[in-house]
């Protein structure tokens, strides 16, 4: 057992989520993300008692927004800016940063959620206070060299293994068998 793994089902954890490099990242390996599964995940494994998603608020996902929301996250919205050529964007990364600051006195651990190397500075910095609990990267094949330093490797937890036990799964409509 890793020296981190036996603080993680207890204590009082906050996750920090990169929405969008999560999705995006997931995705790319062919499978979509459960966030009501992963919310739970996050409370068995890592004693994550907040989970900060950080997410672009586009007008009509509201439902989306909702579900999420009722899974347990804590939904931080960035506004979206579209452009000409139909791409939305909405970086969140200064938003995750402050509010993983804003935060700070109230949690043991931080587990950071994202493959983005510009997170460094911020995974750097909660390593040195002893506040990092893992980075969980959504793909350990296209995540940030940034990431990959000697010091932060014995906190990197990867995604690509959880397909079976976070994959969305179509839930079957109610068969009615009374007939």
């Amino acid at each position: 057992m890793r020296q981190n793994d036996s603080m993680q089902k207890k204590g009082n954890n906050y996750a920090f989520i990169d929405s969008q490099n999560v999705n995006l990242a997931i995705r790319a390996q062919g499978w979509k993300l459960d966030w009501e599964r992963f919310r739970i995940y996050l409370r068995e494994k890592y004693g994550v008692t907040k989970a900060f998603l950080f997410i672009g608020y586009v007008e009509g996902n509201n439902e989306l927004y909702i579900a999420l929301q009722s899974a347990g996250f804590i939904c931080i919205f960035k506004p979206t800016l579209e452009y000409k050529d139909g791409t939305t964007k909405g970086n969140c990364d200064a938003e995750l940063v402050l509010h993983a600051m804003i935060e700070y006195p109230n949690y043991e651990k931080a587990i950071i959620v994202t493959g983005d190397g510009d997170f460094y500075c911020l995974v750097q910095h909660l390593l040195e206070k002893a506040k990092l609990l893992a980075v969980l990267i959504p793909n350990r094949l296209t995540f940030s060299a940034l990431l990959k330093f000697k010091e932060f490797r014995p906190y990197l937890r990867h995604m690509n293994d959880l397909e079976n036990l976070l994959a969305y799964k179509k839930r079957r409509p109610y068969e009615d068998r009374t007939s």
